[in-house]
């Protein structure tokens, strides 16, 4: 209320435009949820009660199946205790907040639910123990799970619903449960490596298929078996493995969308440089286009030197610069060299026009909807550093109207007051690997462009030195890179630099070429071409038509004395 009513009496002066500037956070109460320890044990008590209501459920189901008794009770209790404790210390840096949490968490529910579904769907049809067991969607939790949040969460995910899945179907053989959603469950984490194409989870689903498929044929028994069940036997579990992996992948986008998650298939999807953005960029902003494009080559590989997203670092950088749409023509990679306007401004007007393109990038990606790890890039690529060049600048022109006070010609009202707050970007510094990345990838592009004649030692010099000096700057303080990561980082920085820059032998040009030879050097080197051929004709034993039309050339009389 009350910043409102500034802004309007501020409107009311001509002071500001009654605009605000979109933001992309959540909110304060949501980023406490995110974190906040209250809201962990509320998942977790959820996920527990979910189980024992599940647990009744599953023993339902079929007729006759007794129900869990308290030592049941305490063993899934044994398991739940082993789970917290997995997360808490194994991987923490995975399932980073809550919302992660009720992600795995709800997803190993949603399994068991499916289970349960299939487990009355088949009773009903009169299917054997054993069958009933094969036909469970064993893929689902692993499947979702290892191409939302990485193969670790998969491998988590398959052992714990092999482990607590036992007590939710009690209706079946335990044994043979946990055997098959043990061998499944581990196998879809292997199928699923490089998703990167949709497709990939169908291909995944029809291995998956074909495991649980000869896993019930040898389970069976087939050499006892009619063949009309034996064509079930195969085929419902088969059925089941496909089904499941085109299910996944029409339920991923929703995932993504409920629980703010991203995969890499996604990643890929916003890779497209015909995007209006970036269509925009290459028509009105081309030299910053082009510096997007490098920029992200470099952070790719950097990023995949440790380890990190390199699919979301690329598609990061590339909207990294996209605030500078608003004013591209002050930026000196799209800047005229006849005219350049920040001849007509102050240094601190300069710095301020160069440092808004980070709050312009953020308003352009919130309106075209752009992923929120976008935008904490575009807000993070600079950090908190400082507009080094015209921060020079501003000391000089102060310097320059102090001595013009001292010689009398001017008024110490007159003197500039420069502080170098005002010359640092806003921030905040780079809070996750990639976005550190691109910061320095961004800085070491920039700074390659004024190097003069680049070699190997002075572009592992000049990396050295920008790292070193964002380093001391603070700027990497809060980011969760390594000084080893740090190492490989500056590596492929200098590698990808090298094969960027590398010289090109000069070749003359054919006006050059030909001019310098005489006409005396051609005839000869033509005579030689023409014996050349005359004697490779011979050496073949064919006959020398070339030589006889010569002759009879040379025997012709000239056309005047006819």
């Amino acid at each position: 209320m009350f910043e409102s009513i500034r802004r309007a009496k501020l409107q009311r002066e001509g002071l500001s435009c009654g605009k605000t500037r979109r933001k992309h956070q959540e909110g304060d109460l949501v980023d406490e949820l995110r974190t906040h320890p209250a809201a962990t044990v509320v998942v977790y008590f959820l996920f527990f009660f979910g189980i024992v209501v599940l647990m009744n459920l599953g023993a339902g189901v079929i007729p006759g199946t007794v129900s869990p008794q308290p030592i049941a009770y305490l063993c899934v209790a044994a398991i739940g205790i082993a789970l917290v404790v997995h997360l808490r210390i194994a991987l923490t840096e995975d399932v980073a907040d809550n919302t992660e949490l009720a992600l795995v968490l709800g997803v190993l529910l949603l399994h068991f639910a499916a289970h349960i579904g299939l487990l009355d769907f088949g009773n009903k049809r009169g299917w054997g123990g054993a069958l009933l067991v094969v036909a469970m969607p064993h893929a689902f939790a692993p499947l979702v799970l290892s191409v939302i949040l990485g193969r670790k969460i998969g491998l988590f995910g398959a052992i714990y619903a092999t482990l607590l899945g036992a007590f939710v179907c009690v209706a079946v053989n335990p044994l043979t449960y946990l055997a098959c959603s043990a061998l499944i469950g581990f196998l879809v984490v292997v199928f699923t490596r490089h998703v990167r194409r949709r497709h990939r989870l169908v291909t995944a689903g029809l291995y998956i298929g074909g495991v649980a498929a000869l896993f019930s044929f040898l389970i069976h028994e087939p050499w006892k078996t009619e063949n009309l069940a034996l064509a079930r036997i195969v085929g419902v579990p088969f059925a089941v493995g496909v089904v499941t992996g085109m299910l996944v992948g029409g339920l991923v986008p929703v995932i993504e969308a409920v629980f703010g998650v991203t995969t890499d298939v996604s990643w890929l999807e916003l890779a497209d440089l015909n995007h209006p953005l970036m269509k925009r960029l290459s028509i009105e902003a081309p030299g910053t286009y082009h510096h997007s494009l490098v920029v992200a080559n470099l952070s790719e590989a950097a990023a995949e030197s440790i380890g990190a997203s390199a699919t979301m670092t690329r598609v990061c950088a590339y909207f990294h610069d996209i605030g500078k749409l608003t004013k591209p023509e002050y930026f000196i990679e799209n800047m005229d060299p006849a005219n350049n306007p920040h001849d007509d401004l102050t240094a601190r007007m300069s710095a301020l026009i160069l440092i808004a393109h980070v709050k312009d990038g953020v308003d352009i990606a919130i309106k075209h909807n752009l992923n929120c790890r976008i935008i904490d890039v575009i807000e993070q690529h600079h950090g908190t550093s400082l507009a080094w060049y015209f921060y020079r600048r501003a000391l000089d022109q102060k310097a320059e109207v102090i001595r013009l006070v001292e010689q009398g010609k001017s008024k110490e009202d007159d003197v500039p007051q420069v502080s170098e707050e005002v010359f640092r970007y806003p921030g905040p510094k780079p809070q996750f690997k990639e976005s550190a990345i691109i910061s320095l990838a961004d800085a070491i592009e920039s700074a390659s462009r004024a190097l003069e004649k680049p070699n190997a030692s002075r572009i592992e010099s000049l990396v050295n030195e920008i790292v070193q000096n964002r380093m001391i700057d603070g700027q990497l303080d809060e980011c969760d890179l390594t000084i080893a990561e740090l190492a490989k980082v500056k590596s492929s920085f200098v590698k990808t630099l090298l094969s960027m820059m590398h010289s090109r032998i000069k070749y003359q040009k054919a006006t050059e070429s030909t001019s310098n030879v005489s006409l005396r050097d051609m005839s000869m080197a033509v005579s030689e071409a023409d014996t050349m051929v005359m004697q490779s004709l011979h050496a073949a034993g064919e006959p020398s038509s070339f030589t006889e039309k010569r002759k009879r050339a040379s025997r012709k009389p000239p056309a005047s004395a006819a």
